[in-house]
């Protein structure tokens, strides 16, 4: 008669404690770490519900990242679609930017960024190259769940100026159903009507950023 199991063998112990180090380690992995002393910006580990920080705070890394102007009004169009009513602070400078109205009646490209995500430090770039051009459609960043000292210091040190908001209270998240996951890049159809570039892959030039507006716009 066989003897009766009192335990868990040597060998599945060992197995169990092989898997619970590997978990451990894909946690610590993918948990968002703090900025070290000389370590970038896009280091840095994201803010929930993004940190609200002063216009006199802002004033010398506004002036030393130079962004250019968020937008006005678009002009006599209707708001209409999902950004209707969503106002945000821009970046750049102080004030406000009611982005349904802004863009109404044309189109645009929203990218969807902050200064933690190391993809969109790659991709930046290739979005300000693209909207350097003279047939782009206006682009607007938008810095979510960061502190905007670190994304206007991002910025500066990329040469990026791109027009930026910031979305603090999570309103143009809302409206955008953005996902966890950055980078991620929207198109604005002339009707308000908005389209996420799927597959969300970052882009890696100008040409990439022009063909997903043509296909979506």
């Amino acid at each position: 008669m066989s003897r009766a199991r009192t335990g868990p063998t040597r060998a599945e112990i060992v197995s169990t404690a092989v898997v619970a180090v590997l978990v451990v380690l894909g946690l610590v992995a993918l948990w968002p770490r703090s900025s070290a002393p000389g370590e970038p910006a896009s280091a840095a580990a994201p803010v929930e519900a993004g940190a609200v920080v002063s216009d006199a705070d802002l004033a010398p890394l506004r002036t030393a990242a130079a962004l250019a102007p968020c937008p006005g009004l678009a002009g006599q169009a209707a708001a209409a679609g999902p950004l209707v009513g969503v106002t945000v602070p821009c970046l750049g400078a102080p004030g406000v930017v009611d982005v349904g109205q802004a863009f109404a009646g044309r189109a645009a490209l929203l990218n969807v960024w902050a200064s933690w995500c190391v993809p969109c430090r790659d991709e930046l770039p290739a979005l300000a190259e693209y909207a350097a051009r003279p047939e782009a459609v206006p682009v607007l960043g938008v810095d979510v769940r960061d502190d905007p000292r670190a994304a206007l210091t991002l910025l500066r040190e990329l040469g990026v100026t791109i027009p930026s908001v910031t979305d603090p209270d999570g309103a143009l998240r809302g409206a955008l159903a953005v996902p966890p996951a950055l980078p991620v890049t929207y198109v604005v159809r002339t009707d308000g009507t908005v389209v996420r570039v799927d597959p969300p892959t970052p882009f890696r030039s100008a040409d990439e950023v022009a063909a997903a507006v043509e296909r979506l716009r």
